[in-house]
């Protein structure tokens, strides 16, 4: 299956569960990679942004107060279900349309600023999605995006896949046509070239750390199942079936990381000047 087929799909089909997870994080502080990405925006009255595979609107969220009065934000994504969650939160200064990332359908030199949390990852073709969103944006303004470098701490994440071979099935497989964009965002040298290849006239890439509190078991493998490798497995399994792998989880969990559990992960931050 083809990245364009499986994963809005799935983020479509899971949406309300990615918003819970992901705002619960970002009010916490916790998301240092979107947050610097916000910062790096330096987001202001009148300004009119792109929020690039925006999801059900986290990041908007953030930047629509930001640009009023007289700005605007504009989320697009690939997933409707997604899209969909984002117009139903109704946020001031925001619109949302379903948007692939490779063909924006906006004029030439739209925009005063681009933002993308944690979807270039997805793209197949990420040159192209970086030479659209250059051609879009007015000469000397940025994009800022970030990608996540996974897991610091994986015994949880290890522990948390045992439970879930125990009684899911196999997590579908990665599709081919994204793995170099995989491979070039996780290279912060080649996430940069990319950048300048693309028509930047100046790129850097930042490692931003960042480590989120669980208040206990229950609360990670609730919110984990979100995750689209996750979500996938637990589609078409009965409910006696997930109930089994939730109870698994959560006990093996617990027996290792009594109370709260800390986990930690990576971002790169890429931010690209027209």
């Amino acid at each position: 299956m083809r990245s364009k087929e499986l994963y809005p799909a799935i983020f479509s089909r899971h949406a309300e569960a990615y918003e819970r997870r992901l705002e619960q994080i970002m009010e916490r502080g916790e998301a240092r990679g979107r947050q610097r990405a916000i910062d790096l925006l330096e987001a202001r009255p009148g300004m009119h942004v792109l929020d690039l595979a925006c999801g059900p609107g986290n990041l908007t969220a953030r930047l629509a107060p930001l640009v009023m009065p007289g700005g605007e934000v504009v989320g697009i994504d690939l997933a409707p279900g997604m899209i969909e969650r984002a117009r139903h939160r109704g946020i001031a200064g925001a619109r949302f349309e379903v948007m692939d990332i490779e063909q924006l359908a906006f004029p030439d030199e739209s925009f005063d600023a681009a933002v993308c949390g944690h979807g270039l990852q997805f793209a197949p073709d990420l040159a192209r999605a970086l030479r659209e969103t250059r051609r879009v944006l007015r000469p000397g303004r940025p994009l800022v995006a970030t990608v996540p470098l996974g897991a610091r701490n994986t015994d949880v994440w290890e522990h948390l896949e045992k439970a879930a071979a125990r009684w899911l099935p196999p997590a579908p497989p990665r599709p081919s046509d994204s793995e170099q964009t995989q491979k070039t965002v996780l290279d912060a040298q080649a996430f940069r070239s990319a950048a300048r290849s693309a028509g930047f006239g100046s790129a850097r890439v930042e490692v931003v750390d960042e480590h989120a509190r669980w208040a206990s078991a229950e609360q990670l493998v609730d919110l984990a199942t979100s995750w689209w490798d996750f979500a996938a497995r637990l589609e078409g399994v009965g409910e006696a079936q997930r109930e089994n792998f939730k109870r698994d989880a959560i006990e093996t969990l617990r027996r290792r990381h009594p109370g709260a559990i800390e986990t930690a992960a990576g971002n790169h931050v890429l931010y690209a000047v027209a």
